[in-house]
């Protein structure tokens, strides 16, 4: 994986120094979730997606601060009031799914989501949409893994594990849709000052031209 266990560790620990400093109550919670590694704002848009009980995409107030609740977001209840409204652009009372993982996606540059989007393609074999065990099976060689190699995995576990890397810590379901992946390298590029490094990392690590 590309470099993730390092790039990780240094970006908790960022996000956790700039959390003591931070006042905007958008930068607050994408820190907050930053602190938890590149899957921690994949695993509050999953919290999210499952309370989203009639599937319409959005959220209203008592959902989104249950969510963070649950997720184990530290928060007065008036900055993520505050927060709310800042999301509910229209009044409606309601905020679109969507649009909320985009903002608080950390920024990245067009170079580095179009390499993104190339990785996705490589691995959806199927042109599904959702990367599986099936898709990794001609891309990714478990055979390499020392686990693999030692006889403690089957090459299904390797593929499995491989990828709950980009999956919710909450809810596994060996699938990976293309905002988990884009939520997932959102987290990685924040940790990752260089657009040039970041673009290099991604080829390397996934065998791209």
């Amino acid at each position: 994986m590309a470099g993730t266990a390092r790039h990780d560790r240094e970006m908790a620990l960022n996000a956790k120094r700039l959390l003591s400093t931070t006042v905007d109550p958008v930068e607050r919670l994408r820190l907050q979730c930053l602190a938890r590694g590149s899957a921690g704002i994949k695993g509050l848009s999953r919290v999210f997606r499952i309370m989203d009980d009639d599937n319409n995409r959005t959220l209203d107030m008592k959902e989104f601060l249950k969510g963070l609740n649950d997720y184990g977001i530290i928060m007065e209840k008036d900055e993520a009031v505050k927060l709310f409204q800042q999301f509910d652009r229209d009044g409606s009372g309601l905020i679109d799914f969507d649009e909320f993982l985009i903002t608080l996606r950390p920024p990245m540059s067009n170079a580095r989501k179009q390499v993104i989007m190339e990785a996705f393609r490589k691995l959806d074999r199927t042109g599904d949409g959702v990367i599986t065990v099936e898709d990794l099976k001609g891309v990714y060689n478990a055979k390499h893994h020392p686990k693999y190699q030692n006889g403690e995995w089957t090459e299904e576990q390797v593929f499995r594990t491989f990828l709950d890397n980009f999956d919710s810590p909450y809810d596994k379901d060996g699938k990976v849709t293309q905002d988990e992946f884009m939520n997932y390298y959102a987290g990685v590029s924040a940790s990752i000052d260089s657009d040039v490094y970041f673009i290099v990392m991604m080829r390397n690590a996934w065998k791209m031209n």
